[in-house]
C-alpha cells in the first residue's frame, strides 16, 4: 500500500472535518480545538475502506467522502473513550498525549460525545444517492457501533481483563468474537457502505472485512509485544500487564502471525471477482498486517 494514498484519503478527510466543526463561543471556549486533536494523525484506514468500497460499486465521490469522515470521526471518538482512566487507561496515542492527558478528562468525554454525533449527522446527509440507501447506512452505523458491534466489544474485553476467557478451547473463540465487535464492526462498516449505497451485493465485502477486521487486531496484538512506542506512537507492552484477552497470549507469536496470514489470504480470495479496482482493497489488506504503527 502506498502512504501517501492513505495520507491523500487523510488529508481529504481531515479537510471535510474541520469544516463541520462548530465555531468556538468564546476564547475560552476548547471544544472544537479538542475535537480536531482527536482526530489528527490517524492512518485514515477505514476512510480508505469505505473510499475503495464505494468507488468499486460507482458511488458519486461527494457521498463516498462523506461516508469516510464520517466512520473517522466515530473512530476518533471510539479511541477517545477507549483512552480514558476508567477504560484502557492510556496516556500515549499517536505519538502524543491523550486527550484526556491534553485537554483533561471532562473535555474528554465531550469530544467523544460530539464527535459521535457529528458521525451520524454526516452519514445522514449524505447526498447524490437514493434517501433509503442512506437511511439503511446511518441504522448499520448505530448498529456497528453500539451494544452489538463496539460498545459490546469493548465491554466484554474490559469483562475479559477481570474474568478471563474461560477455558484453553474457548479462549480463542470468545477473543474473536470480542475483536469482531471491538474491532471489527466498524472496519465492515467502512467495507460495506460502498455496496449499500451503490446498492450492490454486500456479501464479498462482507467476506473480506470479517477477515481483515480480525488481521487487524492480530497485527496490533503482535505491536504490543514487539513493536516500540516510537513505531506505533503509543505505549507497548501494556496488554499482558492488564491481562487483556489477545491473539499472542493465546495462539503465540508465531501462531498469531499464522493466522494473519491465513486472514490475508481469505480477504483477498473474497474480492477476487470485483474487478480491477478491487487491487486497492488487496493492498490494504497487506497493509493492515505489516504496518508497523
Amino acid at each position: 500500500m502506498d502512504k501517501a494514498l492513505l495520507k491523500t484519503h487523510s488529508t481529504r478527510v481531515t479537510d471535510y472535518l474541520s469544516r463541520r466543526l462548530p465555531a468556538p463561543e468564546g476564547p475560552d471556549d476548547r471544544l472544537p480545538e479538542a475535537m480536531a486533536y482527536a482526530w489528527e494523525g490517524g492512518k485514515a484506514v477505514r476512510a480508505a475502506l469505505t473510499v475503495a468500497g464505494c468507488d468499486i460499486c460507482d458511488v458519486p465521490e461527494p457521498a463516498a467522502v462523506a461516508a469516510a469522515a464520517g466512520i473517522e470521526a466515530m473512530h476518533a471518538y471510539s479511541l477517545v473513550h477507549d483512552d480514558l482512566p476508567a477504560m484502557d487507561d492510556d496516556t500515549l496515542r499517536r505519538g502524543r498525549p491523550t486527550v484526556h492527558v491534553a485537554y483533561g478528562e471532562m473535555l474528554a468525554i465531550l469530544v467523544g460525545d460530539a464527535l459521535q454525533a457529528l458521525a451520524f449527522e454526516i452519514v445522514a446527509g449524505i447526498e447524490d444517492v437514493p434517501p433509503d440507501r442512506v437511511r439503511v447506512l446511518v441504522a448499520e452505523l448505530a448498529r456497528a457501533a453500539g451494544p452489538a458491534g463496539m460498545v459490546g466489544g469493548q465491554y466484554l474485553d474490559l469483562l475479559a481483563e477481570r474474568q478471563g476467557t474461560g477455558t484453553a478451547a474457548e479462549g480463542p473463540r470468545r477473543v474473536e468474537t470480542i475483536q469482531q465487535r471491538k474491532t471489527g464492526a466498524l472496519i465492515r462498516w467502512s467495507c460495506e457502505a460502498g455496496p449499500i449505497l451503490g446498492g450492490a451485493d454486500r456479501a464479498p465485502f462482507r467476506a473480506y472485512a470479517d477477515a481483515i477486521g480480525l488481521a487487524f487486531q492480530i497485527q496490533d496484538d503482535l505491536l504490543d509485544v514487539e513493536g516500540t512506542a516510537e513505531e506505533t506512537g503509543k505505549a507497548v507492552g501494556k496488554d499482558a500487564g492488564r491481562g487483556k484477552a489477545t491473539f499472542v497470549d493465546l495462539l503465540g507469536v508465531e501462531g498469531a502471525r499464522a493466522k494473519a496470514a491465513a486472514l490475508l489470504t481469505a480477504a483477498e480470495d473474497a474480492v477476487a471477482g470485483l474487478g480491477p479496482k478491487a487491487h486497492v482493497l488487496r493492498d490494504l489488506a497487506r497493509f493492515i498486517v505489516t504496518r508497523r504503527s
